[in-house]
């Protein structure tokens, strides 16, 4: 007749194996191999966590318009001009200059876009308003090689566009009868998209 383990008097017989191979693991001779694998665990976890620092460390993190925010920008400093009367083209970049949108009003000159993607592009390029930068690149200053540069425009209606401290893009306008004009609609532009910019 076979012997019936669940029989035996000892108490691990007595348990189905799973439970009984549980309390065996959690004897007081078993202890010293549960310590080591945690100590494997925590090492690793470690090791993870220093890794992980390490690759930060080689990185950087910035902030950029999202698409729907150039647009609204654009579109509030195409609604400005045209309210004061004037045909002109927008545009906006991200804080490498990537064109991210251009708007040309119906009546606007074919080559106020082009203008107004370098108006964007240097104030976003420079950190500075283009108006800004008229005085300081002027012929005879130290900066004055800085007009020669490609794809710079030093005239007004660039400007950088800033969150919470952080470069974000530029935006740029080309049309209007004068720069200072110019200015005026690119400012609307950013006014306009000022309470999504601060976080």
């Amino acid at each position: 007749m076979r012997e019936n383990i669940y029989d035996r008097g000892d108490n691990d017989a007595r348990l189905p194996k799973p439970f009984a191979t549980v309390k065996s693991f959690c004897e007081p001779g078993k202890h010293k191999l549960k310590h080591s694998i945690l100590r494997i665990v925590a090492i690793g976890l470690s090791l993870l966590t220093f890794t992980s620092a390490q690759a930060a460390e080689g990185t950087v993190a910035f902030e950029v318009l999202k698409p729907e925010a150039a647009l609204q920008a654009a579109q509030a400093a195409l609604e400005n001009c045209r309210a004061s009367g004037y045909q002109v083209a927008v545009a906006v970049v991200d804080r490498f200059g990537g064109i991210q949108v251009v708007l040309r009003d119906q009546l606007a000159s074919p080559r106020t876009v082009d203008t107004a993607i370098g108006k964007a592009r240097t104030a976003a390029g420079f950190r500075t308003n283009t108006t800004d930068m008229v005085s300081v690149t002027a012929e005879g200053t130290p900066q004055a090689g800085i007009r020669n540069l490609p794809g710079v425009i030093v005239i007004g209606g660039g400007m950088f566009i800033e969150a919470a401290g952080s470069l974000v893009g530029g935006i740029g306008v080309s049309g209007a009868p004068g720069p200072h004009l110019d200015d005026i609609c690119a400012q609307a532009g950013i006014d306009n998209i000022e309470d999504l910019l601060e976080f």
